[in-house]
């Protein structure tokens, strides 16, 4: 169906939901285009001006942190594009959870652990592995509830063609 088509069959609301994810999407890609000019930048005087050493810890951190913020932001974006393109919710769960998992690692990258206590990293690391275990589990019933349509699909093809038989 084309998305003229798909448009007219949107209530107030969903077209309204619809006109915010596009703002929010060139929004998004607006920081993700600042973001990367930024990180760019900056790599770019690391290795011009400093003679940047990609092994020392302390810029290796700097960088991969900045790396991190991008691809968060693009996920981020993603799951907005995902609500106008693929018809789905605003709120989705797996993405979200994704989104946590991503920036609670790129604190746990960037952290400094020797002026970190160590309850809160204790804390983090706790965080970080429950939200694995749940979306883990929440890509395990998906990926059953995919296999399960995709069987009856089969079955139901498989039926029909012994009827025409």
């Amino acid at each position: 169906m084309k998305l003229s088509e798909e448009w007219k069959l949107l209530n107030l609301y969903e077209k309204f939901e619809k006109i915010i994810c596009l703002i929010l999407s060139f929004f998004v890609a607006l920081i993700i285009i600042c973001a990367t000019y930024k990180l760019g930048s900056h790599i770019f005087v690391l290795f011009w001006q400093y003679g940047f050493d990609p092994l020392e810890h302390k810029s290796f951190k700097a960088i991969f942190g900045m790396i991190m913020i991008v691809l968060i932001a693009l996920e981020f974006k993603h799951s907005i594009v995902k609500v106008i393109v693929d018809q789905e919710s605003i709120v989705q769960v797996k993405t979200v959870l994704l989104i946590a998992i991503l920036a609670i690692s790129r604190k746990m990258i960037i952290l400094d652990l020797k002026a970190t206590k160590p309850i809160a990293i204790f804390s983090l690391a706790a965080v970080l592995l429950s939200l694995g275990l749940v979306y883990w589990l929440m890509r395990e019933r998906d990926d059953r509830l995919f296999h399960m349509k995709r069987g009856k699909k089969r079955r139901e093809k498989a039926s029909t063609s012994e009827v025409h038989s």
